[in-house]
């Protein structure tokens, strides 16, 4: 599977990453032995790009993940995880987790993104997976905290990045506005974008993804299904999209753009994973992958070739934004510009 790097670092990532967070029991449980296939599944297809955080089942998904990876060759792979949300021991212990993962609410998350925050964070996630260091490391959601984000915890992860104890910088948000302002005001080589680059949401195209060309800076998409409604090849009624039940307009217009794929030879969630590389600032498309059947799936879909006249057709009959840039696949399966 081919690399592409983060501008201006050293960290090359995978085309498609491994989103940790459905192995932290995010939704519903899922046993040890699939999250562990999963990860082997993954890396038997050439994945080399694995990303967690704290958040993500209480530690459960760093956990998990640190024991699948800990026998393989250190700098054969990449691991991220996520800054912002410390773990600390619940004093009202209700039994399960309150945020989406059914795991036990023995721990409960604190925002901090003090330096001392991102420190012990990252000292936690290190103790949690058994790795030797973490080679990419991001701001988590920090949308309310702004000035505490940008003037403390970034400048750390900066001091961090040059001493070389982490290789590249950034943030991760489902907002794209702020992350623009990451990578123009702070020291952030790379954000992680979730959900506003799609072939439903584009907006990225307003702020983020302009900032990124101009500074040469990097951007890694997530969520590029939004939440299940492009993950299949017809959209029904009832499917997620950002989390919450896809009103009417969004199916129709997701079932318009399936019967465009079908004619051009290709399907939603194929194009859905390939769309992203339209942007020439977009690096790698990140899918959670729960099951060794999941990670098949996804990857055949990233390796199918889509042909560059769906984009035009998507644009000429108004379903995606006239401005997004056209882009081409080539013999080996790599989109480019």
């Amino acid at each position: 599977m081919h690399h592409r790097k983060i501008s201006t670092t050293p960290v090359a990532l995978t085309e498609l990453g491994f989103g940790a967070s459905v192995i932290g029991n995010l939704y519903r449980v899922t046993p040890a032995q699939d999250a562990s296939a999963a990860i082997q599944t993954a890396w038997d297809a050439g994945v080399r790009y694995f990303d967690t955080a704290p958040h993500y089942g209480l530690g459960l998904s760093a956990r998990r993940l640190g024991a699948a990876l800990r026998d393989r060759p250190r700098d054969a792979y990449v691991v991220s995880s996520k800054v912002g949300r410390l773990l600390v021991p619940s004093e009202r212990s209700q039994g399960v987790d309150s945020e989406g993962f059914v795991v036990r609410d023995d721990l409960r998350r604190q925002w901090d993104f003090s330096r001392d925050g991102v420190l012990r964070s990252i000292g936690d996630t290190l103790e949690r997976t058994g790795l030797d260091r973490l080679d990419l490391v991001y701001l988590h959601d920090p949308d309310d905290h702004w000035r505490q984000a940008a003037e403390e915890a970034m400048p750390t992860l900066a001091d961090l990045r040059d001493q070389g104890v982490v290789g590249a910088i950034g943030a991760g948000m489902n907002q794209s506005a702020m992350l623009a302002r990451f990578l123009r005001e702070t020291a952030a080589d790379v954000v992680m974008l979730a959900g506003r680059y799609t072939l439903l949401d584009q907006s990225a195209l307003d702020d983020v993804l302009p900032a990124a060309l101009e500074l040469g800076k990097s951007v890694v998409a997530v969520g590029v299904f939004n939440s299940g409604l492009l993950s299949r090849d017809r959209p029904a009624e009832g499917m997620k999209y950002d989390y919450q039940d896809a009103p009417p307009h969004l199916v129709g217009r997701a079932r318009a753009m399936a019967e465009v794929c079908e004619r051009h030879g290709t399907t939603l969630p194929a194009a859905a994973i390939a769309f992203p590389f339209s942007h020439p600032s977009i690096i790698n498309v990140t899918l959670g992958m729960r099951n060794p059947e999941q990670v098949r799936r996804n990857v055949e879909l990233h390796r199918r070739q889509v042909p560059d006249g769906l984009w035009d057709d998507l644009r000429a009959q108004g379903l995606i934004r006239s401005d997004v840039p056209g882009g081409h696949t080539d013999g080996r399966g790599s989109r480019c510009l």
